[in-house]
């Protein structure tokens, strides 16, 4: 995940694509609209395809470390 760069002084510290200003959580955000990595590449021309799948794994593996705590139900 090379393309992905955390630095506090580009959008307080959000992960985002590797000399750009585009944060991972939009890239998402874009998906979830409904929009196609190709579409979103055709709206941001500064990011590949490849970009948008990385941040989807990038998400992914951030996910993988989550845990839900359940209540029991009383």
């Amino acid at each position: 995940m090379e393309r992905i760069v955390v630095d506090p002084r580009i959008l307080g510290g959000k992960p985002i694509i590797k000399g750009t200003r585009i944060a991972v959580s939009f890239i998402l955000d874009l998906l979830a609209s409904g929009m196609t990595p190709a579409e979103i590449v055709a709206e941001y021309p500064q990011l590949t395809e490849k970009d948008v799948l990385t941040a989807t794994r990038y998400a992914a593996f951030l996910l993988q470390k989550e845990y839900v705590i359940l209540k029991k139900a009383s």
